[in-house]
């Protein structure tokens, strides 16, 4: 046992895995992500971290140094969902999810989606690559004479050459593994100073990839486009604030947000990469087995490739594919039914 939570029976061999089960459905999605996982015969060690806005409205802690130095250990974490209506809005998503993404050097949200265009009958798949620790998330900016009719907010975006460009070449080398075709969405007729950043960033690698075909979109395009042609996309690699909304908006055009998949990956490799389902904690519905799994055994499938068992993971997906209704458990047992059967 640890300060944070109790381990699973060590494996020899097993991936080791920081669980955070989080607030609302949170703990209902991971305990079946969980139990798909273990279907596929992979072996886990797994230790649950209480964290979250319940914990916080307990004792305080959001994510304390020594448990962010327990969390770096593991070989990866899987998280259900945070947030309660109780702790105000920014608490649990800076103090945890932030500052996982900073401390850990998370700087690739990776999102895979299935959209078809109106009229259409066979889902394209294609991947939008956000960039996960930089623009205005970080925080930069103030307020000046706050409460009086006179005042002034103003919140910057933090854009590198070295964050911007990092991103873009790992969506340039994924693209290489699949149709190899990369499209940039910014806004640069409007942000010149960043949008030329990237833009010159995405050109020089480019340059390095030339079997890889290129396009440039406007955000407010690429909002048309992932509805009414997202055909004309593989990978697509953005800021961390259009990517936000890009990607919320490409699980409304994949079925929903229940479905959709994340990964918050450290390519380096120098810690532990976070996988969550893109939806919130929903705690209207928390503790009725309402809750559909499916983002969260998603999850784990990117969590599984990243481990190197991308046989298992291809598993999952493929398990995942028919449509499957029922309770929160019941959907993860038909999973695991067809897993195993």
């Amino acid at each position: 046992m640890t300060q944070s939570g109790q381990h699973t029976a060590p494996q020899r061999g097993a991936h080791r895995i920081a669980i955070i089960g989080g607030d609302g459905i949170g703990p209902e999605v991971t305990a079946e992500a969980l139990k798909v996982i273990r279907a596929t015969g992979v072996d886990l060690e797994t230790t649950e971290f209480d964290l979250g806005g319940h914990r916080y409205l307990r004792d305080g802690e959001v994510l304390s140094d020594a448990t962010l130095a327990e969390l770096a250990t593991y070989d990866a974490i899987l998280l259900g969902a945070v947030g309660t209506p109780d702790v105000p809005p920014g608490v649990i998503e800076r103090g945890l999810l932030l500052k996982m993404r900073f401390s850990l050097d998370l700087y690739i949200n990776q999102r895979p989606f299935a959209g078809t265009a109106p009229g259409g009958t066979v889902p394209h798949e294609f991947v939008v690559i956000r960039e996960n620790t930089e623009g205005p998330y970080v925080g930069e900016g103030g307020v000046l004479r706050k409460g009086t009719p006179f005042e002034v907010a103003t919140q910057g975006s933090v854009n590198t050459r070295m964050g911007a460009e990092r991103a873009i070449r790992y969506a340039f080398e994924l693209a290489m593994t699949r149709r190899k075709h990369v499209t940039l969405v910014h806004k640069t007729n409007v942000l010149t100073f960043s949008g030329d950043l990237w833009e010159r960033a995405f050109n020089d690698v480019a340059a390095e990839f030339p079997e890889v075909g290129t396009a440039y979109n406007h955000v407010d395009a690429a909002c048309i486009y992932f509805v009414q042609d997202p055909h004309r996309y593989d990978v697509i690699v953005t800021d961390n604030l259009f990517g936000d909304i890009l990607t919320d908006l490409g699980g409304a055009v994949s079925g929903g947000i229940g479905l959709a998949s994340s990964a918050n990956l450290n390519p380096a490799r120098t810690g532990p990469s976070m996988f969550e389902p893109s939806h919130g904690s929903a705690p209207d519905i928390a503790g009725k087995s309402l809750a559909n799994p499916i983002a969260a055994i998603l999850s784990a499938a990117l969590m599984l490739d990243f481990l190197g068992e991308t046989e298992a993971g291809d598993r999952v997906r493929a398990a995942c594919e028919e449509p499957v209704t029922g309770s929160t458990t019941q959907i993860g047992d038909t999973i695991v039914s067809r897993l195993v059967g």
